[in-house]
């Protein structure tokens, strides 16, 4: 992985003070900077989706890694005052804003990595199980807590949670409000890594530094293949997954990439 490190610049749209974006050689690292307790508004959710969106358009950007700033906090999701006053029209906008975000989050082209810094709860944990691989510290603690102020999780947790770690593990945490801790959550499958406090974030940029020996056009070619088998059965996809074998023969990057190991060299990959 390249050491240098530069603020990203990802256009001429406002990404918002809320979220600061670098970059690490191939790798965006996205930090959530809104304290005390890193919450999502509807501005930084707008600012999350215009981000991916431009990624998906970056050659450059392999990988993609999320952390919350400070030592404390991932993201304690939602903010509870935006709905005190039991508005419904802001409901169902932050609900829509919420899915609209994490569900780009979730088809970003590259590859994402959570890296859990502390409490990740509510929409922070959904935020987490958007992406595709979760590093936690070992002080992190993760929930669903809404039913216990008598909500549901609106951003993808009654989907994602029972698909990764099982439907019964999934109602203990939303149904029971149960909360995991790290080592918890490696043993149910909830996360991959546990590492020791304020490591998260160098794990998962050396993790994403890997990433940059993979071809970015065979990734985000795979990763749909892998992602599918949530909406239909595994055996219905292997047609589809011969075809896109088939398809990335007209890729650069699949010249480069046969090319490079009969010679002996690194690829240099182009994103194309």
């Amino acid at each position: 992985m390249s050491n240098a490190v530069e603020p990203y610049k990802p256009g001429l749209f406002d990404l918002t003070h809320k979220l600061t974006v670098e970059k690490h050689g191939h790798t965006a690292l996205l930090t959530i900077n809104h304290p005390p307790a890193n919450t999502w508004d509807r501005e930084s959710l707008i600012g999350l989706k215009q981000l991916i969106q431009h990624l998906n358009h970056d050659d450059d950007v392999y990988a993609l890694v999320i952390t919350g700033q400070g030592n404390k906090f991932f993201s304690a999701g939602a903010d509870l005052k935006l709905f005190a006053d039991g508005d419904k029209a802001r409901a169902r906008e932050m609900a829509r804003r919420f899915g609209e975000a994490f569900e780009a989050l979730r088809d970003f082209r590259g590859v994402s990595i959570a890296a859990i810094n502390g409490y990740a709860m509510g929409g922070g944990l959904e935020c987490a199980l958007a992406c595709d691989i979760r590093i936690a510290e070992r002080q992190a603690q993760m929930a669903l807590p809404e039913a216990a102020v008598g909500l549901l999780p609106c951003a993808g947790g009654t989907q994602a949670l029972p698909w990764l770690i099982g439907e019964g593990w999934a109602k203990r945490m939303i149904l029971c409000g149960e909360r995991v801790d790290a080592e918890t959550a490696l043993r149910i499958g909830l996360i991959e890594q546990v590492v020791d406090s304020g490591e998260a974030r160098g794990h998962a940029l050396l993790l994403a530094s890997k990433v940059e020996r993979q071809s970015p056009v065979a990734v985000r070619t795979i990763k749909p293949l892998i992602q599918g088998a949530r909406e239909r059965g595994p055996n219905s996809w292997l047609n589809e997954e011969r075809e896109r074998f088939v398809d990335l023969f007209d890729a650069d990057d699949t010249r480069e990439g046969v090319t490079a190991f009969l010679e002996k060299r690194d690829a240099h990959w182009r994103n194309k």
